[in-house]
């Protein structure tokens, strides 16, 4: 079977400062596949890398067996031109800390927005898509409602509803729940662990170890921009074999 998200010693630096410093690892499909591990330690910028929003510095990373943002010649990697990777990145929804809505728009034009641009959608079909990920978000009856009537819990589930509206094969998340209030947590959690049910593959930065335990398939703890240590995450949050993890842990449950 080929693995959703293959990484072979990735490298990313900005400037000077060395990021990740070689990470191998493997989402399996269907998979929910949780990052944690403190501020700074190369979370999101992997994350950014798997959909070619960062360029990585050395090493292989392949998506459902494709490589990303290049294209292999003989032993040489050629970096895709940006249409090239626009198209195959049609195929990751990613979900970031801050919802990033289109503020002039409503829920439901935000949900419909990139099939119509991106793939040519008949305003009719995006609608008939938008309103049922809407209803499986919890929010059909906000759809004519915009951003800033919305509160942040609302506003992440419409921007899951739009990363889902491009029918992507692999979604990432980004710390969803980071940037909200403490009671609109569980509503957006509900919908990522529904996706998980319907077998969708996911990669989650995430600080919500309970979500981690209960959804996750395989659990990473990074720091430093290392894999520190890695398995099943019941395993890993009740009984860490590393010092680093034990104490990063012992902070957070």
């Amino acid at each position: 079977m080929t693995a959703m998200v293959k990484a072979e010693g990735v490298h990313k630096s900005f400037g000077p400062a060395h990021i990740l410093k070689g990470i191998d690892l493997e989402v399996a499909p269907r998979e929910v596949f949780c990052l944690i591990g403190p501020s700074g330690s190369g979370k999101s910028t992997f994350l950014r890398c798997i959909n070619h929003l960062e360029k990585i510095n050395a090493g292989r990373l392949s998506v459902d067996g494709e490589l990303v943002g290049y294209r292999q010649k003989g032993d040489k990697l050629y970096e895709l031109k940006d249409s090239e990777v626009a198209l195959k990145r049609r195929d990751i929804g990613m979900v970031f800390q801050r919802f990033n809505l289109f503020p002039h728009m409503t829920a439901i034009e935000n949900v419909m927005e990139a099939p119509i641009q991106v793939k040519g959608e008949s305003k009719a079909v995006a609608r008939a898509r938008a309103e049922r990920l809407l209803d499986r978000v919890g929010l059909s009856d906000k759809a004519k409602n915009y951003p800033s009537q919305l509160s942040g819990g609302q506003q992440q589930r419409v921007a899951i509803a739009r990363a889902l509206a491009m029918e992507p094969k692999l979604m990432l998340f980004d710390e969803p729940t980071s940037a909200l209030d403490p009671e609109l947590v569980g509503d957006v959690l509900d919908v990522m662990r529904g996706l998980a049910e319907d077998g969708m593959t996911m990669v989650v930065v995430t600080h919500e170890m309970g979500f981690a335990r209960e959804v996750g398939d395989a659990l990473v703890f990074m720091d430093d921009g290392v894999v520190v240590e890695s398995g099943h995450p019941r395993d890993v949050l009740t009984n860490p074999q590393h010092e680093r993890t034990k104490s990063f842990l012992s902070k957070v449950l």
